[in-house]
């Protein structure tokens, strides 16, 4: 039931992309770690990735797994999280730039499609049939008062 639910819910492109996001997973020490997999993700951003800095990011890789799992601070790590903010402590972000690249838009991605979410589930209450003949701009303005509320409640009328 779960896989067909899982089914559902994603596409053939989405499976792949969640599958790749899990080969940068440091449980187990990186037991999930695929070099292709990861390579495949860099495709997925094609305009964060050049085609030299995909053939950079490939020899990156192998230093990059063979220095992470020798260290033993990155031993305990359970999430893409900890494993940021793990590089950024040990400094590794900088001898590893492109799979830190990656490994943050593999972060920002959940976030970012929470927030489209959460727009368009607000632009269904502004939008109403008594407001469908709005102008755009109108009806941005009107879904940007309505999404960050919590920042105009903070405006005063002076």
């Amino acid at each position: 039931m779960q896989i067909q639910e899982f089914n559902d819910r994603f596409d053939e492109v989405n499976t792949e992309l969640l599958g790749c996001i899990a080969s940068l997973s440091p449980n187990d020490s990186f037991r999930e770690f695929d070099h292709l997999k990861v390579m495949r993700l860099s495709e997925f951003y094609p305009e964060d990735f050049s085609h030299m800095e995909r053939m950079t990011l490939e020899h990156q890789l192998g230093l990059y797994i063979d220095n992470i799992r020798e260290d033993e601070r990155f031993a305990n790590l359970k999430n893409l999280g900890d494993l940021a903010c793990m590089m950024v402590e040990t400094k590794k972000h900088l001898s590893h730039p492109l799979v830190y690249r990656l490994l943050k838009l593999v972060l920002t991605l959940p976030v970012a499609t929470a927030t489209v979410e959460r727009c368009f589930s607000a632009m269904k209450i502004v939008k109403t049939s008594l407001r469908n003949r709005i102008s755009d701009q109108f009806l941005n303005d009107c879904v940007i008062c309505f999404v960050e509320k919590e920042l105009f409640e903070k405006v005063t009328n002076d």
